[in-house]
């Protein structure tokens, strides 16, 4: 049961029977049997299927949820039979934002493989939206409002957002005054999903005020944003967390300080249901504890 619920969880992954049995070496043939015995030892269809997709009913999303806990813990069961239940050994999946995945979280991650040899860590980095429980996901660190209920949070703490822009744009264009005045520049804008976030939200006297940007360059990568802000190619609102060592070195400036800009929160999101391995809590406890420390600071 533990194998065929493995396959169950890489035909999710993968997208498909056939995708699942070239990753694991199994004829489509055999996946197809194998999923149909499991369907009926549950009695319950676990995938709707089309000639070019699949989808998870009901029960099968079920399914993810608990079996990835079941083969986790059984996984850790093994190794702590193993090497001690002291060990911390095992593979850990999550994801985060590509900018501050790439500044911030990757050489956290290094240290932690390094204290903990017998760790894997598979990184996914994505500015976009992704589902937790498909994807097989232990956790993920995402900005802003959480809208999906069905997951648990622990707070980073505020996300301070600044516009900026290089040395060499401002001298060219000039040094915006007021947000109102971001009309008349470049600005670089993030597109998460099919929209453009262009309405840039700041505080004037007290209040909140919104202006709805707009620039030759739109994309969904914020490491992609922050780099066309070094080439001074236009204004950008980026986390300081992403752009403060271009801060401390000149090479980007801030502008409009005195508007302070409205925060997000940064959240570690796991899945409700989930009881996380200890590797899990402890990595998470890490990252909560580093990167709640950095915000404390900035």
């Amino acid at each position: 049961m533990l194998d065929n619920l493995a396959l169950f969880l890489t035909i999710v992954e993968k997208g498909g029977l056939s995708a699942a049995g070239r990753e694991l070496g199994l004829s489509p043939a055999t996946v197809s049997e194998r999923l149909a015995a499991m369907e009926r030892h549950y009695g319950v269809a676990l995938l709707t299927r089309t000639t070019r997709s699949i989808s998870l009913t009901e029960e099968g999303r079920l399914l993810v949820e608990e079996g990835r806990r079941l083969l986790a813990d059984a996984d850790d069961l093994q190794r702590r039979i193993q090497f001690g239940s002291q060990e911390i050994t095992g593979p850990i999946r999550l994801s985060a934002p590509v900018d501050l995945g790439t500044t911030r979280l990757v050489p956290l991650l290094d240290q932690f493989i390094d204290m903990h040899p017998g760790i894997t860590i598979d990184l996914n980095l994505t500015d976009g939206y992704v589902d937790l429980v498909t994807q097989g996901l232990d956790f993920a660190l995402r900005y802003g409002t959480l809208a999906d209920s069905s997951l648990r949070t622990i707070s980073l703490g505020q996300n301070p957002r600044i516009v900026c822009a290089s040395p060499d744009y401002l001298r060219r264009r000039g040094v915006p005054r007021h947000p109102e005045e971001l009309l008349q520049h470049d600005c670089l804008v993030m597109r998460f999903g099919e929209n453009p976030a262009r309405s840039w939200e700041f505080t004037v006297d007290g209040a909140p005020y919104r202006v709805l940007v707009a620039g030759p360059r739109i994309t969904n990568n914020g490491l992609l944003v922050r780099q066309w802000c070094l080439q001074g190619l236009g204004l950008c609102f980026k986390s300081r967390w992403d752009v403060q060592d271009d801060l401390a070195r000149g090479t980007l400036v801030e502008v409009l300080a005195s508007f302070s800009a409205i925060p997000s929160r940064l959240q570690l999101v796991y899945p409700l249901s989930r009881n996380q391995p200890r590797r899990v809590r402890a990595l998470m406890n890490t990252i909560a504890t580093r990167l709640g420390d950095e915000d404390s600071q900035s």
